[in-house]
């Protein structure tokens, strides 16, 4: 019989975590592609929590986001994962807490992060978007931009992801905080798309900046719950998509102004029954989406790819199912219709939450079971295509 003491068992525990949260980069090679996909899967990381948001900061350096309100760095050369400190309080509970995260596009001169998570406001949670700057592994000039007016009893529909365009403009999205009405109702800013300056002022050509009765923060709305949110710079074109209820996922392309119609019409039906929601699915006046899911594949994100590595995809839109579990692969027409859709790694069989596109053009995913995987090209210098 072996016997162990305490201070070895305390060894072979600290590196057992260690090596949890620390996976080492390339150590997986889950998948290289059939000759149509010319791409390998990798596990990047194991071991972290619901991984919400994926920001990189360099060419090695990503910075992740989880919703119980941990906010991690990757070492992508190193393999290891350093939780960072001085992080805000967030209200984790139900769908809520730490949510999205942005670097700044002027980071390398301002070296701003953005962030959306929910907070107490009188004991009720609410959507916000901050800014920070990170020195080594600590966070500091914490800035609220906006605290928005959003607050329900619920504990779901808070969004929220953050894109930017090219005009010194930051966009994110909130939802209805699972009060339908508030989608319709401009005097508060649950399901709305906001678009504010960088430093969080109202930008003076908002549809609403000169409407003292409506909040001039709000960009659309009639949103049930975007979860994702993309910016074509080439094209200048902002793209959302979000949760419908039972079936009517929808991509939309955000006009400013705009009604997305929810819950007035809806291509979802009710959880209560076969019964359309609202009127049905057009209503004069109200925004048609650019594709409809149903069923639902209950999209946790959108991105819109602009790399090189593989052009096939420039131009194309990317989601992570939750629901149906594998990359939703949109492609786009010059005038901005979805022409074609792709399935992705349905074989994974993971809730995928978060993308992110490396600077080289790589595609990064998260997971909810707090993994984290990458799609680079099947031949790339540092990718190993295994023997089939």
């Amino acid at each position: 019989m072996i016997h162990f003491s305490f201070d070895l068992m305390l060894k072979i525990l600290s590196f057992i975590f260690y090596c949890c949260i620390s996976a080492p980069v390339y150590s997986t090679q889950i998948e290289s592609g059939n000759k149509n996909m010319n791409y390998t899967l990798e596990q990047v990381v194991n071991g972290m929590g619901v991984a919400w948001g994926l920001s990189f900061l360099s060419e090695n350096q990503l910075l992740v986001t989880e919703r119980n309100g941990a906010i991690r760095l990757v070492d992508i050369n190193k393999g290891r994962v350093l939780l960072l400190n001085n992080v805000p309080d967030v209200l984790a509970n139900g769908q809520g807490g730490m949510l999205d995260v942005a670097r700044s596009p002027n980071y390398k001169k301002d070296g701003w992060i953005y962030f959306t998570y929910v907070k107490s406001v009188n004991d009720q949670g609410v959507t916000v978007l901050a800014r920070a700057k990170l020195d080594a592994d600590t966070f500091s000039n914490w800035q609220e931009l906006l605290v928005t007016n959003s607050a329900t009893a619920e504990s779901y529909h808070f969004g929220s992801r953050i894109t930017f365009d090219k005009q010194g403009h930051v966009f994110f999205s909130i939802g209805d905080r699972g009060i339908r009405k508030n989608a319709q109702d401009l005097s508060n800013h649950a399901g709305s798309i906001i678009r504010l300056n960088l430093d969080g002022s109202v930008p003076i050509d908002n549809p609403y900046s000169n409407n003292k009765q409506l909040l001039p923060e709000v960009w659309s709305y009639g949103h049930r719950n975007p979860q994702g949110l993309a910016y074509d710079v080439k094209n200048r074109r902002l793209w959302s998509i979000e949760h419908g209820p039972r079936g009517g996922d929808e991509i939309n392309l955000i006009h400013p102004g705009a009604n997305y119609g929810w819950p007035i019409i809806s291509y979802g039906k009710e959880y209560w029954g076969p019964f359309d929601v609202g009127e049905g699915t057009h209503r004069k006046g109200m925004e048609q989406p650019v594709k409809v899911y149903t069923p639902s594949i209950a999209p946790g994100s959108l991105l819109f790819y602009s790399g090189d590595a593989f052009p096939d995809w420039k131009g194309d839109l990317f989601s992570g199912a939750l629901k149906l579990r594998h990359i939703n692969r949109i492609v786009l027409s010059m005038q901005g219709e979805a022409i074609k859709e792709e399935r992705m790694l349905e074989r994974l069989d993971e809730r995928i939450r978060a993308l992110a596109q490396s600077p080289q053009g790589w595609l990064y995913f998260s997971t909810d079971s707090g993994k984290i995987f990458r799609l680079q090209p099947r031949f790339s210098p540092r990718s190993r295509p295994i023997d089939k």
